[in-house]
């Protein structure tokens, strides 16, 4: 009786939380210390940009689907995700732009799921904006902490796929969850099961395009140099302290060997 009243939602939380787990190590290793480096912060959303466009055009597609409540309003994150790509790389970022394999092999696999079954599509959908609902804003909170000069930048600025005005984020997360199990209510056990073990696929998806990200590297050498740098100047400082106290302690006090070879020659 008790499993059975178990919510679907819950089950998505449980059956993925170790690779979860591991997944938000990987972003807090990959992303963590240099996330409030410009370019990097641009590359994270780069990379999901096209996933996030996929399932809500997917989700447009299936409208009159189960699934069709699941894009709830105000939710949906396209149009945020290039209002923010277009600050940080410019209005004509699309001129140039490729989508990176990584980013194909993700989108072939939802495309692939969409044609054999569309409702696999939601263990997509669950996860990734619950992801952005809840990570999304703790990412965003550290990367307006450690920005160098926020006095020049306010927090609309490059920020808006975190960003959702006048709902709260609590309501949408609420009104998803509803979402969710009203849906896995109506279907049979099979396609939930299905649905459960997509999402461990949802988090190896992730960490493959997250992965790919670039600039990280230089923006820790960079920081690393800085550190560097800011060590040998306060080693320096402390050296150059010790010589100049050393030097008034000699002028202070001359040593007992002057002393004596002065007397020698008064006598």
């Amino acid at each position: 009786m008790g499993e059975d009243k178990k919510l679907f939602s819950q089950e998505m939380r449980e059956i993925t939380r170790s690779i979860h787990n591991k997944s938000d190590t990987m972003v807090n290793a990959k992303l963590g210390v240099t996330m409030s480096d410009d370019s990097v912060w641009a590359e994270g959303l780069l990379v999901f940009y096209e996933i996030f466009k996929y399932l809500e055009e997917a989700l447009e597609r299936h409208k009159d689907s189960l699934i069709g409540d699941l894009l709830i309003t105000g939710m949906e994150r396209t149009v945020a995700f290039e209002e923010d790509l277009s600050h940080y790389l410019g209005q004509h970022w699309k001129k140039d732009y490729q989508v990176r394999p990584e980013v194909q092999n993700y989108l072939q696999h939802l495309r692939q799921l969409e044609d054999r079954q569309p409702y696999l599509l939601v263990a997509y959908i669950y996860h990734l904006y619950m992801g952005l609902f809840s990570g999304g804003q703790v990412l965003r909170a550290k990367k307006m902490i450690s920005l160098s000069s926020v006095s020049t930048v306010t927090t609309e600025d490059g920020n808006s796929v975190t960003m959702y005005e006048n709902i709260s984020i609590g309501s949408l997360k609420k009104q998803l969850k509803c979402a969710i199990n009203e849906f896995a209510d109506n279907i049979d056990i099979e396609l939930r099961q299905e649905i459960l073990e997509e999402g461990i696929n949802v988090f190896k998806l992730n960490n493959t395009i997250i992965a790919s990200v670039k600039g990280v590297d230089i923006v820790l050498r960079r920081r690393m140099l800085k550190l560097l740098i800011a060590v040998i100047l306060f080693i320096f400082m402390i050296i150059l302290t010790w010589v100049y106290i050393r030097g008034e302690d000699v002028t202070d006090h001359p040593t007992q060997t002057t002393k004596e070879k002065i007397m020698s020659v008064e006598l």
